[in-house]
């Protein structure tokens, strides 16, 4: 089963392990705890398969635009759609937010 559900602070361990395993250049624990702890324009969103953490994003809503400011599938998990799925979401929360 599929959940798409907003990112907690439990989920960052395996957030960290997809952005390590995506880019060149991961964002550190430290930036993933503010987004999620701190940052009031950050939402931030996971996808959960067999209760791991398969995708991730993070939107910055400022003023009435929506920014993607990071997003990754984990590789094993690629080319299912996840990410797209969770885009999807993300941005019709967004939209209902004014943005």
């Amino acid at each position: 089963m599929i959940t798409i559900r907003r990112m907690e602070g439990r989920d960052i361990p395996e957030v960290l392990e997809i952005d390590r395993s995506s880019f060149t250049l991961p964002w550190t624990e430290r930036t993933y705890k503010y987004e999620v702890e701190e940052n009031k324009a950050a939402r931030c969103w996971v996808t959960i398969l067999d209760d791991r953490v398969v995708a991730m994003l993070v939107v910055w809503i400022i003023l009435d635009e929506a920014h993607i400011a990071t997003i990754a599938t984990h590789p094993h998990h690629r080319r299912q759609g996840l990410g797209s799925r969770m885009l999807t979401r993300a941005l019709v929360s967004a939209r209902d937010e004014g943005a």
